[in-house]
């Protein structure tokens, strides 16, 4: 299983330290809100950017907003590897699919808790990666929701039965235990930012967690 540390929950007064902290991670998850879509408000491409020149980790971006068509380019620009969006947002999903390919960047769907894991389907074959959020988007620290394992397995079935080929993370309230039920659920990529980021040993602790 895969590692994304997520820097949401970094000191922000020294993310260049922070960064090499986790540099065993195979992502850095870089969480955008908007205080539309989510109430809540984080940093924009011009703070990212800035970090990709310290870092070979690729940029897991997850497009917290309305209107991701709108802001796509700055972050691809900004260094985004992976841009995922959500299915919630009123853009045109297709359109975000095609408009993040044509710019040689993977492409990724989140959903909320609350929206049935089916919605998907009509896309699953466009995607590189889906992002099962495992608890209410907006702020860190949260309780993981066991709603996501069943999405995760959904996921996981379908996958095999299509031949398809994305990723699945999954985002929200993992540590040790919760990090080892998403991994036999299917999941390929965890999420962690509190978990990582409130431990000494950062490195080791993403060990760990790959070996689950």
């Amino acid at each position: 299983m895969k590692v994304a540390a997520s820097i949401l929950s970094a000191d922000f007064s020294c993310l260049r330290k922070e960064i090499r902290s986790i540099s065993k991670s195979d992502y850095i998850h870089i969480d955008v809100m908007d205080g539309h879509f989510v109430p809540n408000l984080t940093l924009g491409p011009v703070v990212y950017k800035s970090l990709k020149k310290y870092t070979s980790i690729p940029f897991d971006v997850h497009l917290m907003i309305s209107h991701p068509l709108r802001f796509a380019k700055a972050f691809i620009d900004a260094g985004a590897d992976i841009l995922t969006f959500h299915y919630e947002t009123k853009d045109d999903i297709p359109e975000l699919i095609q408009t993040i390919k044509s710019r040689n960047v993977l492409v990724g769907v989140s959903i909320k808790p609350d929206t049935d894991v089916s919605v998907l389907n009509p896309y699953l074959k466009d995607l590189d990666l889906i992002l099962v959020m495992s608890v209410e988007p907006g702020f860190g620290g949260q309780s993981f929701l066991l709603s996501a394992l069943d999405k995760i397995r959904y996921l996981k079935k379908i996958r095999e039965e299509q031949d398809l080929h994305y990723l699945i993370e999954v985002d929200g309230g993992i540590n040790h235990e919760t990090a080892k039920s998403v991994s036999l659920a299917g999941c390929d990529i965890i999420v962690a930012g509190t978990y990582i980021f409130s431990h000494c040993q950062r490195n080791k602790l993403i060990k760990e967690l790959k070996q689950l």
